[in-house]
């Protein structure tokens, strides 16, 4: 199966950025689409960010377009999840996911076969 494991959160104040990475096991990576979700306290995980295998399809969610950047480097077996002007509301913790493929519910984290035990981002304000 494939391991993730997140690192880079931490605490930043709002319009600050970080950068969060995932690195995966290396067998089987490439063909895996690669996610960010979120989840905030009392609220339910939330899409953030995917990119397919070959980088090919790249989906954001409308509140961090513009703002986050995702990239994968399959050499290495990593993600990357690129985060500007940070807000308050950007706070939760981040997971990374992976999927066989990326299919039209790439938002639905029920698509999603792995995922890594997730970083703390805060923002404040």
């Amino acid at each position: 199966q494939v391991q993730l494991v997140e690192s880079g959160g931490g605490l930043v104040q709002a319009g600050g950025s970080l950068t969060l990475s995932c690195a995966a096991s290396r067998r089987t990576f490439s063909s895996y689409a690669m996610g960010w979700f979120r989840q905030a306290p009392g609220k339910e995980r939330e899409f953030v960010a995917v990119i397919s295998w070959n980088s090919g399809a790249i989906y954001y969610a409308d509140s961090v377009k513009g703002r986050f950047a995702i990239s994968r480097d399959n050499a290495k077996n990593t993600v990357a999840l690129q985060m500007n002007s940070l807000k308050p509301e950007d706070t939760a913790v981040y997971y990374c996911c992976a999927a066989q493929g990326l299919g039209p519910y790439y938002s639905d984290y029920i698509m999603y076969d792995f995922w890594g035990q997730g970083t703390q981002v805060t923002v404040s304000s």
